[in-house]
């Protein structure tokens, strides 16, 4: 059986900018290991698997590596894919069932996807040593933490832009990866970010919605409103809105679908 298989440009409003996804449409239940083989094989930060189940899509997440938890951008991807082939209708919600339970993506009328996704506020914590060294000299202004993050506040956006952390060390902390953020200075948005996970074989995604479930909670409280724009500066670069609604936060992009073909191997 050939599988549908799409490349897809999420959190992006052109080809080749925000952070790719590959898609993958089963027809039936498959291996944990043929899903990994597969992610392996297409290379990309993630690689998303949808299966039919009742009123929506069981959705499964991998990087070149390993399962994960969740994933904001390949969420965006699938959403988009099943309403460009028309297996949802432009007005029928997206509904997955997920490791991280029930998520809904819906579209507004300006074409943005929005994507319900749990809150994951930083607690403030002390830097370990790692963490410090891993940062090196750069000027932190405050660290936090989630159940799968580290959150560092730098100085200024050109911090953020110019940081050149040393993933080997990162890659021996027991987290999935390091958030580091500062006020957005040189881009129309209220903040800027970028995003590393060694661990995960991901040594700098290029755009991480995930990673806005702690970003948003985090700048609400500081800039005192639950709307927000956030720019991720990797050297792709992406645009990821945030709406903070208390457990809960709203996330909204672009997605432009690059490539398109059949999976042949079984």
């Amino acid at each position: 059986m050939k599988l549908p298989l799409f490349l897809v440009d999420a959190f992006a409003e052109r080809p080749f900018t925000g952070n790719p996804a590959a898609v993958c449409l089963l027809d039936r239940p498959r291996s944990e290991g043929w899903m990994q083989t597969v992610a392996a094989e297409m290379n990309r930060p993630e690689t998303a698997f949808l299966l039919p189940e009742g009123e929506g899509f069981l959705l499964r997440w991998f990087t070149p590596v390993q399962e994960v938890d969740l994933c904001g951008h390949a969420t965006l991807a699938s959403a988009h894919v099943l309403w460009e082939i028309e297996c949802l209708q432009p007005d029928e919600p997206a509904v997955f069932f997920t490791k991280s339970g029930r998520l809904t993506a819906w579209r507004s009328e300006n074409g943005t996807i929005w994507m319900d996704f749990p809150a994951e506020p930083p607690v403030p914590c002390e830097p370990p040593t790692e963490l410090l060294r891993v940062l090196g000299s750069a000027p932190i202004r405050y660290v936090g933490r989630n159940r799968m993050d580290y959150l560092v506040l730098l100085d200024r956006e050109a911090t953020v832009r110019t940081l050149r952390p040393d993933l080997a060390r990162l890659q021996e902390l027991d987290i999935r990866g390091l958030i580091v953020t500062a006020p957005a200075e040189d881009v129309p948005a209220d903040f800027v970010s970028r995003f590393f996970a060694p661990r995960l074989g991901v040594p700098e995604d290029p755009v991480t919605g995930s990673a806005h479930c702690c970003l948003g909670p985090f700048w609400a409280e500081r800039l005192g409103r639950t709307r927000l724009s956030g720019y991720q500066v990797s050297a792709r670069g992406g645009r990821v809105e945030v709406e903070v609604h208390g457990e809960r936060v709203h996330l909204g992009g672009r997605a432009v679908t690059v490539l398109q073909g059949k999976l042949l191997s079984e």
